[in-house]
């Protein structure tokens, strides 16, 4: 399966019968799938299918979906109450002769409430349903797009993630190649570190000497953590290489990363693995950016 990043846009639209319709959706980061529909007052009934269908191809991210319908026409609807205009006719004309006045105009007439309503033109069963079966198709096309341009952006972000890795790989086997790491380096540092604090020249007892410096370097040893970055770095690159949804296991391992790291810059015991490091934090950190745009 092929990698795919949580982000992403896509518009489709279409005609349907007197409906011109236009979908809209926008994806970002989110820790699960949450798919918000706009819809137009009277197509709440698409909601439930169209969160299913969403369901069914996203795992994750936050997707705004929004749909817009207005009509191709502008056929309204006349319906004159004939009955109540003939009984307040009649009995405005009776009321303006009892009373010798002028003649009501029908005009005046028609614009009393309920004698006249308009109304836009209604879609007959069958012409509803066709505009559902289109706005649901056109939802399923905008979405495929948006699958479609989030795994553009997943296999950019697969290559950046693998340049990371790189990174960390070339870190860990300097570490590994640290020449401050062995027992000899650790003993001439110990032994200069206590001629320089009690100020003496004279000789130390090689045995003794030897003795501390061996257990100050099972206390700085960092091979355990050299040993889970290995392989880590290969669980990651073999996560990459499956693809689908696996953001939430590579963000477990980044997490991994930085707790190895971190424990090594803590048990460093000189400048120069100190540096390599701070240079690891600072690969890893990017690694872990990075994926949290995988879905």
């Amino acid at each position: 399966m092929a990698l795919a990043s949580m982000t992403g846009f896509s518009r489709t639209q279409g005609l349907s019968g007197a409906w011109n319709w236009a979908w809209e959706l926008k994806s970002v980061n989110g820790k699960g799938l949450d798919l918000r529909l706009r819809l137009p007052v009277g197509w709440d009934v698409l909601e439930a299918p169209l969160k299913a269908i969403a369901a069914g191809r996203l795992s994750r991210g936050n997707i705004n979906a929004n749909l817009t319908m207005t009509r191709s026409d502008s056929a309204v609807r006349v319906r004159v109450n004939e009955e109540v205009l003939r009984a307040v006719a009649a009995t405005v004309s009776r009321i303006a002769r009892e009373m010798d006045a002028p003649p009501v105009q029908l005009e005046s007439l028609l614009g009393l409430k309920g004698v006249m309503e308009i109304a836009e033109a209604e879609d007959t069963p069958e012409q509803r349903k066709a505009a559902e079966a289109a706005v649901t198709a056109g939802f399923e096309a905008a979405l495929r797009a948006l699958i479609d341009m989030r795994a553009s952006e997943g296999a950019a972000l697969g290559a950046i993630l693998n340049e990371r890795l790189d990174g960390i790989e070339r870190l860990t086997a300097a570490a590994e190649a640290n020449p401050a790491r062995q027992p000899e380096a650790i003993r001439a540092k110990l032994a200069d570190q206590i001629a320089a604090l009690t100020g003496s020249g004279k000789a130390f007892d090689p045995d003794r000497l030897h003795q501390e410096a061996l257990l100050l370097a099972s206390k700085v040893d960092v091979r355990e953590e050299l040993d889970r970055l290995v392989a880590h770095v290969a669980a990651a690159r073999a996560m990459l290489a499956e693809g689908g949804p696996v953001g939430r296991r590579l963000d477990f391992l980044a997490q991994e990363f930085n707790r190895e790291t971190n424990t090594l810059c803590s048990k460093a015991n000189d400048v120069s693995l100190t540096a390599i490091g701070l240079e690891l934090k600072g690969t890893v950190e990017q690694f872990r950016e990075q994926v949290q745009n995988i879905e």
